[in-house]
């Protein structure tokens, strides 16, 4: 996959590719339900498959204070694009006037003077353009005169443990993590939701208890619901190295404030290799994949009692993630 990065790049795209545009930020079983969609007529047309994806998130250049938390780092997006089987990928970045160009404009003087695709293929609740102000039925209406098809692809729903439906969206899996249903988000994209962050040096605290810990700096993503889960931690040079999926290490995550130990201290972002010492990995990258919530954070009455649980909260981990495939 080539990634194109400006738009000064875009005369790199061979004219007549199918395209499909989105934040992808997720890139949720939606967003490979229209990649696949995409792809799929690239085949049939014997052409190229480009995507295209704004970084950072268009509510974050034109109205900063809506701007939605962050599911994927790019990195990890470039990544799983790229495991779509897509041959081009655009990044477009710092695109205020690009983003504030009438719908009609959009079209005329950038998708077809600079892309110029062959079909577009779009979910149900595409809008584009200034303000939002076009539509799925406006795009087709644009299309049909100026000779490029538009695919619509409905929307994705999927059903949950519990039995109910919904519809797949960023918006939705943003919510789950927030209130700690990591393994209804898991469903919705696919696979665990993965944080990642440089390694920082901790208070010590978990290794005078008996169970030390990776700690995590705060990362511009949306972190989970304080709480303890089971999940899987890989460790890495850079932050390229942890967007892979092999070599986990099964691990016990903590995401809270210690408060048996006070409650003076902010937000801490922790992970226990379970039945692994790792070693000093000050200033290496963390990628947390989380795949259950085991319980609420709260506090002890001792430290003692602290590693009681911590000891049980391992156990219960352990049990998670053995069926678990890496």
């Amino acid at each position: 996959m080539k990634v194109l990065r400006t738009v000064s790049e875009l005369g790199q795209l061979p004219s007549g590719c199918v395209l499909t545009i989105g934040n992808f930020d997720g890139v949720h079983v939606g967003h490979q339900q229209n990649i696949k969609v995409a792809h799929d007529l690239a085949v049939l047309e014997n052409t190229t498959l480009a995507v295209m994806t704004f970084e950072p998130h268009p509510v974050a250049i034109l109205h900063p204070e809506k701007a939605p938390g962050v599911l994927t780092s790019l990195p990890l997006k470039i990544r799983l694009i790229e495991n779509c089987s897509v041959d081009y990928l655009i990044v477009l970045r710092d695109t205020a006037s690009l983003l504030r160009l009438p719908p009609v404009d959009f079209v005329d003087k950038f998708l077809l003077k600079d892309v110029r695709p062959v079909a577009l293929v779009e979910g149900d609740d595409f809008n584009f353009g200034a303000n939002r102000a076009g539509n799925i039925e406006t795009l087709k209406q644009i299309a049909e005169p100026e000779g490029f098809d538009v695919v619509v692809v409905p929307p994705k729903m999927v059903k949950l443990p519990t039995g109910q439906s919904v519809r797949v969206s960023s918006t939705t899996i943003r919510y789950m993590l927030q209130s700690g249903h990591v393994a209804d988000a898991a469903i919705l994209l696919d696979r665990c939701y993965r944080l990642i962050g440089q390694i920082i040096t901790g208070r010590g605290k978990g290794r005078q208890i008996g169970f030390p810990t990776l700690n995590m700096q705060i990362p511009s993503q949306i972190i989970p619901q304080q709480g303890v889960y089971a999940g899987f931690v890989l460790i890495g040079a850079s932050q390229d190295d942890v967007c892979k999926f092999d070599n986990r290490k099964p691990s016990v995550f903590s995401i809270g404030q210690a408060v048996t130990f006070g409650d003076q201290h902010s937000q801490l972002i922790e992970a226990h290799i379970l039945d692994t010492e790792l070693g000093d990995t000050t200033g290496q990258w963390m990628a947390m994949d989380f795949v259950d919530h085991i319980r609420i954070q709260r506090r002890f009455e001792s430290p003692e009692a602290l590693a009681a649980q911590i000891a049980r909260d391992c156990l219960t981990a352990k049990q998670i993630l053995s069926p678990v495939k890496l």
